[in-house]
């Protein structure tokens, strides 16, 4: 997967990240549980959480589109 491309982003970006990871989120995944910056319950990696966009539009920003995911859970997504 490429890197991200902020131009491909609201300029917004890091504020809705942020909010959707730590307030509706509160700092874990919302599929599994992982617990940002702890181990992964499964492979014992540090987690790093992140938002993913469920139909791939980096613009879309919509709340039912968006889910704070651990990098397991992400990958695995995009997959």
């Amino acid at each position: 997967m490429a890197p991200m491309d902020p131009s491909r982003y609201p300029a917004d970006w890091p504020a809705i990240s942020k909010r959707i990871r730590e307030e509706r989120a509160r700092n874990r995944c919302e599929w599994c549980g992982a617990e940002n910056h702890q181990p992964h319950p499964v492979t014992g990696s540090m987690v790093v959480l992140t938002v993913a966009h469920l139909d791939h539009n980096p613009m879309n920003c919509a709340e039912d589109n968006l889910a704070a995911l651990c990098q397991r859970c992400h990958l695995r997504y995009d997959a």
